[in-house]
């Protein structure tokens, strides 16, 4: 079906263009929004009275875009990405990294629009990028993809609560050795254990009692 655009619509064509597409895609898409009319001879006078205007708009983009080109060939970007110690990327720069980071430098730019020689990066290293402007237009923007530093931390090991130091008594032992000074290696010690001195009970019991003398 033949229709003629009356809006710009990336990639199909701009304003006034005459294109030539599915019936369903133009009734069920293009009509409905007003991008596309109907191709018929009312349609086409009616563009023809708005040629000169449709053309004051495509120079006014012509313009941009050329200044547009000298931005971005003047711009180099910097892409800190995760790499080995070879260079490899972990994963990998794409045309979805790039039009991210132009956006981030102030130039919004569809990423169907960014052409990357071999689609993707996998490596450090300089490339150069094809960001596509209007009509034929383009510029080719610098692209320095470097590998990414990752700081690693170090914890040191908390000291162990309660751990005592190497060699030392464990307690009690210093109470039971001043006791020991008390006593000579060289005193004997008597079966129940009393200190000299000190009165054995358990003997005196065990001893038979004295007879007393017979009186006359």
């Amino acid at each position: 079906m033949k229709v003629i655009l009356n809006k710009d619509l990336n990639p199909l064509g701009e304003e006034g263009d005459i294109k030539e597409v599915a019936k369903g895609y133009a009734r069920n898409y293009l009509f409905p929004r007003g991008i596309a009319l109907p191709y018929t001879e009312k349609t086409v006078k009616l563009f023809e009275a708005r040629r000169e205007e449709i053309e004051a708009r495509k120079a006014a983009k012509r313009q941009d875009a050329s200044g547009l080109k000298e931005k971005l060939e003047a711009l180099e970007l910097v892409l800190s990405m995760p790499a080995g110690a070879n260079g490899k990327l972990y994963g990998a720069v794409t045309s979805q990294t790039v039009a991210e980071e132009l956006a981030r430098q102030g130039f919004p730019t569809e990423r169907k629009k960014v052409e990357l020689p071999g689609n993707t990066f996998k490596s450090v290293g300089k490339y150069k990028v094809t960001v596509k402007l209007y009509e034929s237009a383009s510029a080719e923007v610098s692209v320095t993809v470097q590998a990414q530093i990752i700081k690693t931390e170090t914890r040191e090991q908390p000291a162990r609560k309660g751990r005592r130091h190497q060699g030392a008594a464990p307690e009690g032992a210093a109470d039971e050795s001043a006791a020991a000074e008390n006593i000579s290696p060289e005193t004997p010690v008597s079966d129940s254990g009393a200190a000299p001195g000190q009165a054995d009970t358990a003997g005196e019991s065990a001893l038979p009692a004295e007879a007393a003398p017979e009186q006359n």
